[in-house]
């Protein structure tokens, strides 16, 4: 993985433009902005070494946020995951980015219903980017409990 200090961050820019994408491919809805200053501010927190050291933490912090923070009117659970794929890209994680979008769609879901908190979602989230997540089976009973009902 990369350094920390090598980290490419996204712009408030490239997460509206990401939103206008993910809505125009990925089945519609409206491209109405809510709250776009919250969505920087989080850009910005996932800048703080102090408060987010790992790529997971950042990329967990980016996603957790995006998912239930209703920044836009539709495609909040879809800009949660293409924004932190996104993430990923930049940073140079193509072949991890691709999986995610297809492991983050029913975690997003569940993330946005409250199913899955943030502290699960790191968990999902580390064993991805350390290529354990599809051999974990303690995760993944985790992950089962937590969404069962």
């Amino acid at each position: 993985m990369s350094k920390i200090d090598d980290i490419i961050y996204l712009t408030i820019e490239q997460a509206k433009l990401t939103h206008e994408l993910t809505i125009k491919y990925s089945g519609g809805g409206t491209m109405e902005v809510l709250d776009l200053g919250s969505l920087e501010g989080v850009l910005e927190q996932i800048k703080n070494d102090d408060w987010y050291p790992t790529l997971a933490d950042k990329i967990t912090h980016l996603f957790f946020c995006a998912c239930k923070g209703h920044y836009f009117a539709d495609g909040n659970k879809r800009i949660a995951i293409t924004l932190s794929s996104h993430f990923l890209l930049k940073n140079g994680y193509q072949d991890l980015a691709k999986g995610f979008l297809i492991d983050m769609e029913n975690i997003s879901a569940n993330v946005a219903s409250g199913k899955i908190d943030k502290d699960l979602l790191h968990r999902i989230i580390s064993a991805l980017l350390n290529g354990t997540y599809i051999f974990n089976e303690e995760l993944k009973l985790d992950i089962y409990n937590a969404i069962k009902d």
